[in-house]
This record gives structure tokens, C-alpha cells and sequence, in this order.
């Protein structure tokens, strides 16, 4: 069962709907904490075990955490005054202590049933090399789904207790609800505590405003998902799997159509996740906005799977930053080279682990490690050369501001984007390398004139579908990017007018979507991940 599927829109999801509607308040967060280890169930099995280890070891070590600190306040109030400084400071190093043990066996889990075959095999590897025996027996662990999501989210919450940005929750079944959240549990977004745990417990009544704004977004994230997504797959599929037989214009077709695939399909996994998340009353964050809109790799990373980014940023950049060596390090260096690139340094150190953590959360392939430090080293590059650009264009009279040079500086971007899908999608780093140079060694013009294109899985009506939907969805785009609401412009039309929209998007989806003789069914994207 899954967010597009029948048993899920016609079945499952108004059941729970129409149960949340006639429970009292006070009992809502209970069909939906039943709910979704319902759902979860379905997807998971038996491996549901591992989302409630999670859940009860942050719920009472959020409580430990609460211990240590109301046993350190009634130590500090019969101490004496030279003694309290002491005392704070013992507090801090048991609370860093249990924080540390406790996200260390969640990271560790995580990187055991994701990673330890991947490093065993690469071991086995270096040592036949070296003329050696094997090591490492080969191993291969069931993986839930959603556990690099879940995990972040358990890991930010004894985070935040830690830090006192929230208190831990003495509720185990509102702490139970938001890590295992139905709409959320497969592909987040990653979502925070405090932004999201209060709203689930609360119960909101479903109103009809709420309701159709939801629909509204599960409509468009259908579209996108089953309209264009499912749609390309053929295409990506056939390319990706045998690029040998292909020249390099088929394969940079191949690479447009995976970016656009990947795009549409998480975005559209969002967009339902979030309409479903307005149903209920629950606030889910965004985790997209416009990206294809960014002017260079960094912007892109604020505007693509926001939530990841910022849970890095909060829980790795800025706590590596903040490390004494890095500090000491960017003091040395403002010194030699100045006030822009001696934090620089420092801060491009931390920005390779973050890379690296990027890279490796996707997957366990030295592809996801190349696709980490390739969007670093993009970065990075962006940062080193950004004064000599400055003054270049300064030099020039170039307005940076201008639409012509910002255009420019989209497709530059949306080329760079391009480029690390290709290695992200790739069957293996070694297969990555060898489609980017038949891309550029073999690449011909005339390949667009013959019938190649047609033979890779999708006839010119899929085309045609296609290269529609995709303006559809560019339109739309363009009007968030304005701060227009859709959705708001459509709620405001007369009653004919609305229902005949929400009726021809119903009927665009179940005419155009990818489905039927020829279409396998496609599972969300990330939700491997």
C-alpha cells in the first residue's frame, strides 16, 4: 500500500478520515497513532519492531535527560556557590553522555543494516587484492522502510531535549505518533518535534476548508506522480539498464528524463503527504520549493529536500563548525588570508562531511559517495570563486540582478543538476562514468531527426503527455515562485467553476495516468532510500 494506490485513496485513507471525523476530540490522536502503525504494518511486517525500539528508547531517554537536569537543579540550590559551576558542569557532561550513547545506537543500527555489506564487500575487495582471504561473510539485513527518515527524526528530538529547545514528552503515545505519522513514515519530510507533535495530538476537527485544500494538493501530487513520473520510467528504465547500446543523445535524453522523473515524483509524494497532513489539521513542512528556479548548487540544496538539508545543517554543520580545532582553525586563517576565506576553510571542512553523510544516507554505492562530493565540490567551487566573480562581472558592468544573467545562471545550474543525477540514477559508479563520456564523446544532433527516440519505451502520444504536464506543472510553479497561490485562486471561483477544475484534474489523472498494458506499477522513489 502506498500514497498513490487505490487501496490507499479509495480505501484506507477515507476510512481514516471518517473515523477521525466522528471520534471525540480528546481520542482523534489515537485513530491516527492506530492508524499509521496500521499502515506501517502493511509496508513493514514484522520489521515495524525497529520503529518501536526507536520510539520507546527516545521516549525514556528524553525522560532520563529530564532526571539528570531536576536532580542537578535541587543539587545546585543546597550547593554552595563555588560548588554550582561544578555542578552545571557535571550535569552537562551526563546529558552529553546519554545524548551520545543514544544517538550513537541509532546512527549505528542504521548504518549497520544499511552499510555493513557495502563495507564488508569493499574489505573483501581491497584484501583479494592484496592476496588475501576474505573477512567478511556476506550479509544482507531486511531494511524497513522509512528508517533513514525515522531515524533522523528520533536522532533531532534527544537532540533538541539535549539543547532545552523542547521538553521530552512524558506522553508515549503523542512521542509514538509523531515518529510513526502515516504520511510521513515512508519519504518524510523530516519533520521536527515542535513543529508537528503538538498539531497531531490536538485533534483538530476536520473543516471543509482543510478538506479541499487537501485535495487540492493530493490532485496536483497524483498528477505529478502518475501523469508524468510512472510515465518516464519506461524510458529511464530501458536507457539506464542497457546505455552500451545507446549514443551519447539518447543518454542525455535519459538523464533530462530521470531528473525529471525523480523530480516529479518525490515533489508529487510530497505534495499528497502534505494535503493529507491539511486534512487533519497537521502542518507538514515544505520540502520543496521551486528548485529548478536556483541560481547556482547551493541555492538548489535550499529549495530540494529542505527538510534534509536543514536537519544537516542543524545537526552536523554547525555542531562541526562550533568544534574547538574549527574554530581555532578559522581564527588562524582570518589572519592569513582574510575575513572571507579564513571561515571559509573551516566551513568547507565541515561542508564535506556533510557531503559525505549526504551521499551515504542515499545509499550504500560509491555512486551516492561520488554524487555527495560532486554537489560539494560544486559548492565549494561556487564559494572559493564567488569574490573573482564579484569583481569580474563588477569590472564588466554586468548587473547580477539582471533576467538575462539570471537565466543564465539557471540553466548553468539546472545543466550542473542534471550531471549529478546521472551518476545519482547510474547502475554503479563504474556505469555513471562510462554514460557521461559516451555523453560527450558521442553526442549527435541528428539522433532528434530518426525514430531512436520512440523505440525506448514511450510513443510520441507519451511524449506528448509529457511535455504538456510538464508545462502544467512549470505554470504552476511559476505562480508559487510569485507567491500566488493556486489553489487560493481556485477556492475563490464561483461553485461551477471550482468542481469543474477538481473534476477535470480527476479525469486527467485517470485518462493520462501511467498505468495498464505496458506501465509497471512505480513505488515512491525515496522511499528506497
Amino acid at each position: 500500500m502506498s500514497y498513490h494506490t487505490v487501496d490507499f485513496l479509495v480505501l484506507f485513507l477515507p476510512l481514516v478520515i471518517g473515523m477521525h471525523f466522528i471520534t471525540p476530540q480528546k481520542h482523534r490522536w489515537k485513530i491516527l497513532l492506530i492508524a499509521s502503525y496500521i499502515f506501517f504494518w502493511s509496508i513493514s511486517g514484522k520489521l515495524i519492531i525497529y520503529l518501536l525500539l526507536s520510539t520507546f528508547s527516545i521516549h525514556y531517554t528524553g525522560l532520563w535527560l529530564n532526571t539528570i537536569a531536576s536532580d542537578g537543579k535541587l543539587k545546585i540550590q543546597e550547593a554552595e556557590k563555588e560548588e554550582r559551576k561544578a555542578i552545571k558542569a557535571s550535569v552537562k557532561n551526563k546529558q552529553r553522555a546519554v545524548v551520545v550513547f543514544m544517538v550513537c545506537i541509532h546512527i549505528g543500527l542504521l548504518l549497520c543494516l544499511k552499510y555493513l555489506n557495502f563495507f564488508g564487500t569493499n574489505v573483501n575487495n581491497l584484501l583479494t587484492l592484496l592476496g588475501l582471504p576474505d573477512v567478511f561473510p556476506a550479509t544482507k539485513f531486511a531494511l524497513p522502510i522509512g528508517i533513514s527518515f525515522y531515524t533522523l527524526q528520533a536522532v533531532s528530538y534527544i537532540v533538541d531535549v539535549y539543547r532545552g529547545k523542547i521538553s521530552a514528552d512524558k506522553n508515549l503515545g503523542r512521542l509514538a505518533l509523531f515518529m510513526s505519522f502515516f504520511p510521513v513514515i515512508m519519504e518524510g519530510p523530516i519533520c521536527r518535534y515542535s513543529d508537528t507533535a503538538n498539531s497531531l495530538f490536538e485533534g483538530k476537527r476536520i473543516v471543509y476548508a482543510n478538506l479541499i485544500s487537501g485535495m487540492q494538493r493530493i490532485l496536483f501530487g497524483l498528477f505529478k506522480k502518475i501523469v508524468i513520473a510512472d510515465r518516464l520510467n519506461l524510458l529511464v528504465k530501458t536507457v539506464f539498464n542497457r546505455y552500451e547500446s545507446y549514443d551519447g543523445t539518447v543518454i542525455f535524453v535519459a538523464m533530462l528524463c530521470y531528473t525529471c522523473q525523480l523530480y516529479m515524483d518525490f515533489s508529487g509524494t510530497m505534495e499528497i503527504v502534505i494535503g493529507i497532513g491539511e486534512i487533519f489539521g497537521v502542518k507538514i513542512p515544505e520540502n520543496f520549493r521551486q528548485p529548478f528556479f536556483s541560481k547556482n548548487i547551493s541555492e538548489f540544496w535550499t529549495r530540494w529536500h529542505i527538510t534534509l538539508g536543514t536537519w544537516f545543517r542543524d545537526y552536523v554543520y554547525y555542531p562541526l563548525s562550533l568544534t574547538k580545532p574549527l574554530k581555532k582553525l578559522t581564527s588562524a586563517a582570518r589572519k592569513k588570508v582574510g575575513s572571507y576565506y579564513g571561515p571559509l576553510i573551516s566551513g568547507t571542512l565541515a561542508l564535506g562531511v556533510v557531503w559525505l553523510c549526504n551521499g551515504l544516507w542515499h545509499g550504500s554505492a560509491w555512486s551516492y559517495i561520488f554524487f555527495g562530493f560532486y554537489h560539494f565540490a560544486m559548492i565549494a567551487m561556487g564559494n572559493i570563486t564567488l569574490p573573482l566573480v564579484r569583481k569580474i562581472t563588477g569590472k564588466l558592468h554586468i548587473n547580477r540582478e539582471a533576467l538575462p544573467y539570471r537565466i543564465m545562471q539557471i540553466i548553468k545550474t539546472f545543466i550542473l543538476i542534471n550531471i549529478g543525477e546521472l551518476f545519482f540514477r547510474a547502475n554503479g559508479l563504474r556505469a555513471g562514468l562510462n554514460m557521461f563520456k559516451i555523453m560527450v564523446t558521442d553526442f549527435s544532433l541528428s539522433t532528434f531527426s530518426g525514430s531512436t527516440l520512440l523505440k525506448l519505451g514511450m510513443d510520441i502520444k507519451d511524449f506528448v503527455v509529457v511535455i504538456i504536464g510538464v508545462a502544467i506543472v512549470f505554470v504552476i510553479s511559476v505562480m508559487r515562485e510569485k507567491g500566488i497561490s493556486p489553489g487560493a485562486q481556485i477556492a475563490k471561483r464561483n461553485t461551477f467553476v471550482r468542481w469543474s477544475v477538481y473534476y477535470a484534474a480527476i479525469l486527467c489523472i485517470i485518462v493520462f495516468g501511467a498505468y495498464g498494458m505496458g506501465y509497471a506499477p512505480v513505488d515512491p522513489m525515496y522511499a528506497g532510500f
